[in-house]
């Protein structure tokens, strides 16, 4: 499946600009700002995260996964400014089958802020409750869809996390793929290296018996993004974020060090306009290091999005320090 993805990831990536080369702006201006408009976007997404652990003296692997199929997060986005919180409902298809795969409880709060080429990230996300994918391996005569899965209803994962970022180009505009308090009116794109940290605990506790594991990683980042101006209101975005780093883990009183690699990608369609803009997103976030020699763990995410949001006039009690920021960070 990653495969196949980064496959048309390539070939939509590298193309030879095909759509932009012969558009017509009637806009002069590359990149407009909303520096007046208050934005409100709604998020569905299946982001659903799966570590696989395989274990080299018997061949066998554990594929542990979340009983999420999709999430609903609502951002507020300002200028520089994004803040929004995620969760889980029930409501949506794909989150009521606890009796198969077990609960699941969740919780994401995501906050980045762009000034001027730094962008600085921050995110928060607790899970609770876990189920064995491939149990099939593991129970004779299992029949999927029928029978519960194992489920590991105490295993609890817990990660906090920041990136550090640059951007090179300044005709390149990150708010128009993320926060969408730009408009990038012309194609572009840039080289955007950056350095990761991150904490991660995973506690389980089962009959009075508690496990613990620590992780702190950091990892440096090259991040490639390119936006491609298809029609007036049209674009197309995409980008590719190897990265290279060391895992510190403090496992039952045992600290050992990873490198630990990870791929990062993804693909979006979007629309823009004065008042409301939409679209959609394919992504990828793989993630792999060996806990020790008979021991490989990979953690993956595949998931798509579908966003929709509305631009509010901004109350001039906001615009007026924003646009001192701002105008401070370009006298710079």
């Amino acid at each position: 499946m990653i495969r196949i993805f980064i496959s048309v990831f390539f070939l939509v990536f590298f193309s030879p600009y095909s759509f932009s080369q012969n558009l017509k702006e009637s806009d002069s201006t590359s990149i407009i700002s909303f520096v007046d408009k208050f934005n409100v976007k709604i998020n569905v997404d299946s982001q659903l995260e799966t570590y696989t652990i395989h274990d080299k003296s018997s061949a066998t692997d554990y594929v542990l996964s979340h009983n999420n199929e999709l999430k609903l997060s609502i951002s507020l986005d300002y200028e520089f400014l994004s803040l929004s919180v995620g969760f889980s409902p029930k409501f949506l298809p794909g989150n009521n089958d606890d009796n198969l795969k077990g609960e699941t409880s969740y919780f994401e709060y995501d906050s980045r802020i762009v000034l001027g080429n730094w962008i600085q990230r921050f995110n928060y996300n607790t899970v609770q409750g876990y189920y064995l994918k491939n149990t099939n391996d593991f129970i004779l005569n299992w029949i999927e869809n029928k029978d519960p899965y194992k489920q590991l209803p105490n295993l609890k994962v817990t990660k906090l996390s920041g990136t550090t970022s640059y951007i090179i180009h300044e005709n390149f505009s990150i708010k128009n793929n993320i926060h969408q308090t730009e408009w990038q009116r012309k194609s572009a794109g840039s080289f955007i290296p950056g350095i990761h940290y991150g904490f991660s605990k995973f506690s389980n506790n089962e009959d009075d018996l508690i496990i613990l594991k620590k992780d702190f990683d950091v990892q440096l980042v090259a991040s490639y993004y390119y936006t491609w101006v298809i029609h007036k209101n049209w674009f197309i975005s995409s980008f590719l974020s190897p990265s290279l780093g060391i895992r510190f883990s403090n496992h039952e009183e045992e600290k050992n060090q990873h490198t630990i690699k990870g791929l990062d990608g993804g693909l979006q369609l979007g629309f823009n306009s004065e008042k409301y803009y939409f679209g959609v997103e394919a992504n990828f976030d793989v993630n792999a290091y060996n806990e020790d020699q008979m021991t490989n763990i990979v953690d993956d995410e595949i998931y798509a999005k579908v966003y929709f949001g509305y631009r509010f006039k901004a109350p001039k009690i906001l615009q007026k320090p924003v646009k001192w920021i701002n105008k401070r960070i370009k006298s710079k």
